[in-house]
């Protein structure tokens, strides 16, 4: 535990890229089985359990700690885990004994509920302050140390020498704690094979079309398609077993029943999960409706049919087919897909990606700026030649996204973030002039954001709010109605959760507008008259 907690806490202080994947490197080079596999597994948030880890702390600390102390403590320092590890009671005498990660975790899988208090009350005993602060951060599935769980599997391949590829390739058919791929790694046993097992395998991505990228570009040697509004997905099927994958790597099979029972075949696929109604694409927000979903009703599988818009092949029938190119590939998808149409009559949860046929820039660009019209979210630009690459190579594929929107809002509240800035007021909620009953205009809250500022402009923001509250309500602070903050968001869709009406989705920062009098801030209705009706 004390090799894991000293990684965390490195982890959390080191802001450079490549130093943390230094610092993860030679963990998982120093460190024996199972620990290290634990800790990967808390690092890309595999661990196998769920426990009331934060009531149970909260009953805990009601015996140690005045509950108004904490209450202020846990404000100001802006972290439970944290917290809990400095206002615990150090004992007279640490138990000599190490704590091990591996049987922490052991002893978790089999833990009962009704004794996870004593359990855990024992353990921080035994820790010094950093020791307790990383056992509760493993506790509660939230690390908050910058590593995401892809940067986790670069620094198993860095620390071996392989290509990340290789990690991901083999990811989904491993489980905790990951003996089998660390014998591998360390030349002790053959390569897992995962080849005859549903798994997912890593996915190609695209780059943001660029002014210089737009230049260099030549249109014959590019596909070009639009861009969806829905999710990206990858279907794969073997052995009469078929997954639905999230582009990250998440099994989404449950939330879309209809899909694994309907689409039978031997291979991989790549398309988009999209809610079509009588043939158009229903909103984003309706397909949010069924994601995470464990069970899905046939009512809601009937209001809102999921249908999957296929892009590219990865495997067929036992055949690998990455290192082809582009137009081979949607060859072979062309044919497969007329195949299973033709076996499948009468089903109509499946179509392929439109080509959109064009010579010229200009038209390209003129194509580009009604998409917001049409309510599809951008273009896709495909070199023809391309084989499909893990992760996002430079060259192959642009994603050229519709302008955003903007609105100028008025801050309403703040709240103090996570991790890095979690002494600084960085999340913020926003809203804009409605009229009410009265005939005077209120705030009504429609969004939150925490991105699209710099480093400076945050320090700045975070003095504004300490120095305007006005209310406190817990962590969050309400704020005087005086600082405007142009938003920029992807769409607006209507929203029966919001008490405005509506929610944006994909809200960030564009601009802070020190200049302008919130009474010129914008309205509700200039926001509604945005929504694009499906």
């Amino acid at each position: 535990m004390r090799a894991f907690a000293e990684l965390l806490d490195r982890l959390a202080y080191t802001p450079r890229r490549n130093a943390k994947l230094g610092l993860m490197a030679c963990y998982f080079r120093a460190v024996p089985d199972p620990d290290r596999g634990w800790a990967l597994a808390a690092l890309t948030d595999g661990l196998p359990f769920s426990l009331p880890v934060r009531r149970t702390l909260q009953d805990l600390m009601a015996n140690r700690v005045d509950d108004e102390l904490f209450r202020l403590s846990r404000d100001y320092v802006g972290d439970t885990a944290e917290t809990v590890a400095l206002l615990w009671p150090q004992a007279q005498q640490v138990d000599v004994a190490p704590l091990l990660l591996g049987d922490v975790i052991e002893h978790l899988l089999s833990v009962e509920r009704a004794s996870l208090g004593d359990v855990l009350s024992g353990w921080l005993d035994r820790l010094d302050a950093t020791g307790r602060w990383a056992l509760l951060k493993l506790l509660t599935g939230a690390l908050r140390v910058g590593v995401s769980a892809r940067l986790a599997k670069l620094a198993v391949a860095q620390a071996w020498h392989r290509d990340v590829a290789e990690i991901e390739e083999l990811w989904h058919g491993l489980t905790p704690p990951y003996t089998v791929l660390f014998q591998w790694l360390e030349g002790k046993a053959a390569r897992p094979d995962v080849s005859q097992l549903p798994v997912f395998r890593p996915m190609m991505l695209a780059h943001p079309l660029e002014e210089a990228d737009w230049r260099a570009l030549d249109l014959a040697d590019y596909l070009v398609e639009w861009k969806w509004d829905g999710i990206r997905v990858q279907i794969v099927a073997k052995a009469g077993v078929t997954r639905l994958y999230s582009r990250t790597g998440d099994d989404v099979t449950a939330s879309f029943p209809e899909l694994q029972q309907n689409l039978k075949f031997e291979g991989i696929l790549d398309g988009e999960l999209l809610i079509v109604r009588d043939g158009r694409v229903a909103p984003f927000s309706e397909l949010q409706q069924r994601l995470n979903r464990k069970t899905v009703s046939k009512k809601l599988m009937e209001a809102s049919p999921a249908h999957i818009r296929f892009y590219d092949v990865l495997e067929l029938n036992g055949c690998d087919l990455r290192q082809r190119s582009l137009l081979e590939r949607r060859t072979r998808l062309e044919h497969w897909h007329g195949d299973l149409q033709c076996a499948n009559a009468g089903l109509c949860m499946t179509d392929l990606s439109e080509l959109i046929a064009v010579s010229d820039k200009n038209t390209l660009r003129e194509i580009w700026s009604k998409t917001r019209e049409a309510a599809i979210e951008g273009l896709m630009l495909k070199r023809k030649a391309s084989p499909y690459l893990a992760g996002r190579p430079k060259g192959h594929w642009f994603k050229w996204k519709r302008a955003p929107l903007t609105l100028d809002c008025v801050m309403m509240y703040a709240q103090r973030g996570s991790g890095r800035r979690s002494s600084f007021y960085s999340d913020y909620t926003f809203g804009v002039w409605r009229a009410s009953d009265t005939g005077t205009a209120e705030l009504v809250p429609v969004g939150k954001a925490y991105s699209g500022f710099t480093e400076d402009e945050l320090a700045r923001l975070d003095r504004w709010v300490r120095n305007n509250t006005t209310e406190r309500y817990g962590p969050v602070r309400a704020v005087a109605a005086s600082l405007v903050l142009e938003v920029a968001f992807d769409s607006v869709h209507r929203s029966k959760r919001h008490k405005s009406g509506v929610a944006m989705r994909f809200p960030r920062i564009h601009r802070i507008r020190w200049d302008k009098p919130c009474e010129e801030a914008d309205s509700l209705e200039m926001l509604v008259a945005m929504i694009v009706e499906a």
